[in-house]
């Protein structure tokens, strides 16, 4: 059987992959959720968290590399969960996935839309979600190759944006420029570095997840990318890398530019309300508006970044349903340019659905839709972890080894499960969450359901 799926194109070069890895964890959970990370949290507690969450993201990402490297398919772990668990498995993992990513990109064409009230207030919000949804369908519907270069450039504008904000944030540091109030103090003063104590850091955990959601689009770009098997492990390895520089350096320089209980005020990050980042306020405090502005673009940049591949991803992974027998066969169709158009139209209907709900409950729905990704995150993750031990099963049992074992596997795998149960109790504490958790044996006994009615 081809490891490949024949009508999907080999596109992705590994200038694309290297750039959709790195890209991959920076997105509106760092630019706009973080504000009230922070404000639940305080300044240690945020960075503690995103830390922990990091280093379970890496364990996880080598599982699913290991795999992807062996296997470069198209539905990436919706296959392997078929192939060495069970149809049911395999089943679950993918439409669970695919809903994961239909209610992210939803997300975060509110968030985008939040970030355009920052310059155009008395613009509607909807005006925008249609406005970038019909964009990205477009970049998306031409080929693959548009959706890696678009990707290429998305990223590339977020990880210059950040080093150029370290690099000037650390100059205010340095210099004094920042003013009086600038000082690396800010991180344990105000209330201290745990200012809401342990339980404080605990309680961001669940949302800090969001932020992390979508690394796994690596493994799902396997089949349409240029030499997988070498790509692939070393974009996977720069997980950990991307996350320290990326979160842990970034909100440190910036919990330091000013005192962080005065900049959870000015975002009102400890109310129901997202729309704001902390990124954009720190410097409009610091008096800097055309830092501001220019910060606030790329956090535009950021939202409409992750939903790109969002559009992507939740088209692929129809796709490999489809081709498991898991969806209908419709969606194996794809133009000339190897572009599979009815999935990429299924998924933005989807999102477009969700918009409206945003629409209609414009004060919770961002809110809602975080939780809900939060909770099918959970699910994707422990099947992750679980497929990946079969894998390593059946990799002993055939006498094969990995040219790209998984890191500290299966010790890591158990860690991670024993994480994801933590979570999903922490998420009983939070109000707003707490029904995702009890939706999720709903959610995996519907799945299960429609697996059997699919199958007969």
């Amino acid at each position: 059987m081809s490891t490949a799926s024949p009508s999907l194109q080999r596109r992705l070069k590994p200038r694309h992959l290297n750039m959709i890895a790195i890209g991959g964890s920076i997105g509106t959970g760092l630019f706009v959720a973080s504000g009230a990370t922070v404000a639940t949290a305080g300044p240690g507690g945020a960075l503690a968290a995103y830390a922990l969450i990091g280093l379970m993201v890496y364990f996880l990402m080598t599982s699913l590399g290991e795999m992807a490297a062996y296997q470069p398919v198209s539905g990436s772990f919706s296959i392997y969960g078929s192939r060495f668990v069970e149809d049911g498995f395999g089943f679950a993992l993918g439409w669970n996935y695919w809903y994961n990513w239909a209610v992210t990109i939803a997300a975060e064409l509110v968030a985008a839309q939040l970030v355009m009230g920052f310059w155009f207030p008395e613009v509607p919000g909807l005006l925008w979600s249609a406005l970038f949804l019909g964009l990205m369908f477009l970049l998306n519907a031409v080929s693959v190759r548009g959706f890696g270069e678009s990707e290429f450039w998305f990223a590339l504008i977020k990880v210059v944006a950040i080093l150029g904000m370290m690099a000037f944030g650390l100059w205010l540091l340095v210099s004094g420029s920042g003013g009086p109030e600038a000082s690396v103090s800010n991180l344990w003063s105000h209330g201290g570095f745990l200012p809401n104590g342990w339980s404080g850091l605990f309680a961001v955990l669940a949302i800090i997840m969001f932020s992390f959601g979508g690394l796994e689009l690596v493994g799902i770009t396997a089949a349409e990318a240029d030499q997988p098997r070498s790509v692939i492990p070393k974009a996977i390895n720069q997980v950990v890398w991307r996350i320290l520089i990326f979160y842990v350096g970034a909100l440190t320089i910036l919990l330091s530019l000013h005192p962080w209980d005065e900049l959870v005020r000015s975002i009102g990050a400890g109310g129901d309300d997202y729309a704001g980042s902390p990124f954009v306020q720190t410097f409009a405090l610091l008096g800097s508006d055309t830092a501001a502005h220019l910060l606030n673009f790329v956090v535009l940049t950021a939202a409409l970044s992750v939903y790109n591949s969002g559009v992507y991803c939740t088209s692929r992974m129809l796709y490999g349903l489809a081709e498991q027998g898991d969806a209908p066969r419709a969606l194996l169709r794809t133009n000339r340019r190897g572009v599979p158009l009815l999935g990429i139209a299924v998924s933005s209907a989807v999102t477009l659905l969700c918009v409206v709900v945003n629409y209609l409950l414009p004060q919770n729905a961002l809110e809602l839709l975080m939780s809900l990704v939060v909770a099918s995150l959970v699910i994707a993750w422990a099947l992750i972890s679980l497929t990946h031990l079969k894998f390593r099963a059946a990799q002993r049992q055939a006498g094969r080894t990995s040219h790209f074992p998984a890191f500290w596997s299966p010790f890591a795998n158990w860690l991670c499960l024993a994480f994801v149960g933590m979570i999903l109790v922490l998420m009983l504490r939070i109000p707003g969450i707490a029904v995702s958790v009890y939706a999720i044996p709903v959610w995996l006994a519907f799945l299960f359901l429609c697996y059997r009615l699919r199958r007969g």
